[in-house]
């Protein structure tokens, strides 16, 4: 069984209780590792995550006791989930989203993950898979189909992530003390919540939304997964890859999963 999972937000401050949300999120991968061969995390599993220069860089000592970075000592149960989950022998990809870009390599060499920066195709079950995040895909002239007010927000939003994208940036931030860069950034992500939650962007119909007319353009694809948008989509076609957009573990607790070369967009219960 492969599993596709994005857009759980841990530590975000507008959940009521962190704690709970990350045990379900454990439970739900402990739950995964039964029958898992591979589990992609699409990005922003974290709200908010930045690997400083003066952090510790080895979370686990000779012993195998966790010491991770005052910060970071909140994620312990997932990392160490994801530690189990490797040593398994379970392949974990984890693709960095908009909220969970700075990661150097200590998520990758602590954990066992397989990081991706950019967004990657691979052949499963028969199938061809496109796998991304879903921010920064822009179908062409899709701009020009748009009222001008919604072109400028969509242009600050590819300017700023360029930016965060950008190494020099990146370095610049990563020489803060820790506790003063993790209070900016968790505000920064506080707010985006916050707006989300009072202005949802819906679904915006097949004829009209970015993810799937990205998709209609590359047919070489049976399947195009997505994380980003907060939106549950399953739609399948006839000639055109199928979009699956995977909804959120931060609200709706929804996942994918694929067997037998389909995808099921699964929600977990409890």
């Amino acid at each position: 069984m492969i599993y596709f999972l994005s857009d759980a937000h841990l530590g975000s401050r507008v959940i009521s209780d962190p704690e709970a949300h990350q045990r379900r999120l454990v439970r739900l991968l402990e739950q995964m590792a039964k029958d898992a061969e591979e589990i992609f995390l699409l990005g922003d599993m974290f709200d908010f995550w930045y690997e400083y220069i003066f952090e510790r860089h080895q979370w686990t000592d000779q012993q195998g006791n966790w010491h991770l970075p005052s910060g970071k000592q909140q994620y312990l149960p997932f990392v160490r989930t994801l530690r189990r989950l490797t040593d398994q022998g379970i392949k974990v990809h984890y693709f960095i989203g908009n909220h969970d870009i700075w990661t150097f390599g200590d998520l990758e060499r602590n954990t066992g993950v397989m990081v991706h920066r950019q967004p990657q195709s691979f052949e499963r079950q028969g199938k061809q898979l496109f796998l991304a995040h879903g921010d920064g895909l822009v179908p062409q002239d899709f701009m020009s189909r748009l009222p001008k007010d919604i072109q400028k927000r969509i242009k600050r939003f590819m300017h700023l992530r360029a930016f965060f994208h950008h190494p020099l940036p990146q370095f610049l931030f990563r020489l803060l003390p820790p506790a003063w860069g993790d209070a900016f950034g968790y505000e920064w992500a506080r707010r985006s919540r916050l707006k989300e939650l009072r202005h949802p962007f819906p679904y915006k119909g097949d004829d009209k939304e970015e993810l799937v007319l990205w998709a209609n353009e590359h047919r070489q694809y049976d399947f195009c997964v997505f994380g980003h948008r907060h939106v549950v989509l399953n739609l399948c076609r006839v000639g055109l890859p199928d979009v699956i957009i995977l909804g959120d573990f931060f609200q709706q607790f929804t996942y994918a999963q694929m067997k037998d070369g389909q995808i099921e967009i699964k929600k977990l219960t409890e």
